[in-house]
């Protein structure tokens, strides 16, 4: 507050009493605190550098049977993002992928979105999903009026 008392001072807004007042009573009320026990090299231990960081790596996976999925789950332990393509897999088993996937994320406080045609993302938690992908071939009608 010194800097903007003498600031409204210049201006003259305030008159120069009111400030040596403010200033004594400030001085007064810094002898009772104690001095901080920190140093500058304490401080300088907080910094991280973002070069420190690991490669961030994101596992495209394609499985073939559900006995796959306990691989993508070991990959998300691991707070690698997978990509999986489930065209390669009947229906009943793709639902079951998902199903246990969904429950893999959830426990690791992830997320799990949909990006395309039976291709879902499964992310860690170190890494959040913005936005959404809207489907244009949901509806067929609607795609063929477009071309």
């Amino acid at each position: 507050m010194g800097v903007m008392n003498r600031f409204m001072s210049f201006l003259g807004l305030q008159e120069e009493e009111e400030i040596v007042e403010r200033e004594q009573i400030s001085r007064d009320e810094d002898e009772y605190e104690p001095a901080p026990v920190e140093t500058r090299k304490n401080q300088r231990a907080n910094v991280v550098s973002i070069h420190s960081q690991k490669n961030v790596k994101v596992v495209l996976y394609e499985p073939r049977s559900y006995d796959e999925a306990q691989e993508i789950a070991d990959h998300l332990r691991s707070h690698r993002t997978v990509v999986i393509n489930l065209q390669r897999v009947r229906n009943d088993q793709a639902m079951r992928i998902i199903d246990f996937l969904s429950g893999t994320v959830y426990a690791l406080g992830g997320g799990i979105s949909k990006i395309g045609g039976n291709i879902f993302m499964c992310t860690p938690d170190t890494v959040e999903i913005q936005g959404s992908i809207t489907e244009i071939l949901g509806d067929d009608q609607d795609y063929n009026r477009m071309r």
